[in-house]
């Protein structure tokens, strides 16, 4: 085999995703992580939640299930070094999960594979119910016992909804981001060696993403 012919393979298509980011984190509204900024505080401790509405990952469907990572970010968000406790739908069968975790530690290269750089440590992977709800703008979450949270987007002017786009950092790269406000995010994790959360009012983002590899 040809090293084109190498090279054409190893960039083929392997996934192709579509659907919904849900993000909340304990920096006040804007979170400064966005423009490659320190987070508030000097560490930042957050939800990033990606609802698969659609997706195929090497002819594995993932349509309907949801990955997220519960992270401590220690500083600036580009130095990584994040500490995550990683979340598969309970939904997902072994052969779902093994692909949605080779896109999201980075193993399939393409957008996702710069994010899953970050991470420095995975303190373990969970299986749990997911319950999200997107509906007017606002957003929400239930991740079994590990976390909840709820949203509402700023608007302009104009009545769209602020959004940011040219980011230095972004959880889902080359789409706007919708700048958001959390009535409420709770997080038990302090099992996992994790901060527990119990905040009102802090940074929420919300997006829609399509990634291809």
């Amino acid at each position: 085999m040809s090293q084109v012919q190498e090279t054409s393979q190893k960039t083929a298509t392997t996934y192709d995703l579509r659907g919904q980011l849900l993000e909340v984190c304990s920096c006040e509204v804007l979170c400064p992580c966005w423009i490659g900024e320190d987070p508030d505080g000097g560490t930042c401790d957050a939800l990033i939640a990606w609802k698969l509405e659609r997706g195929e990952i090497q002819g594995v469907d993932v349509s309907g299930l949801t990955f997220a990572v519960l992270p401590h970010i220690p500083g600036n968000v580009l130095q990584g070094n994040w500490k995550v406790l990683a979340v598969v739908d309970d939904k997902a069968n072994p052969e779902q999960q093994e692909a949605i975790l080779k896109v999201f530690t980075g193993q399939l290269g393409g957008p996702i594979a710069d994010l899953a750089s970050l991470i420095g440590e995975v303190v373990a992977v969970e299986r749990a119910p997911v319950e999200t709800n997107i509906e007017g703008g606002k957003g929400a979450i239930k991740i079994g016992n590990l976390v909840e949270a709820s949203m509402e987007p700023y608007q302009g002017a104009t009545g769209k909804t602020t959004a940011l786009s040219e980011t230095v950092f972004s959880t889902i790269p080359g789409a706007p981001a919708y700048v958001s406000k959390a009535q409420s995010f709770k997080r038990n994790t302090e099992e996992y060696g994790l901060m527990n959360i119990n905040l009102q009012g802090h940074n929420a983002v919300q997006g829609e993403f399509h990634f291809q590899a």
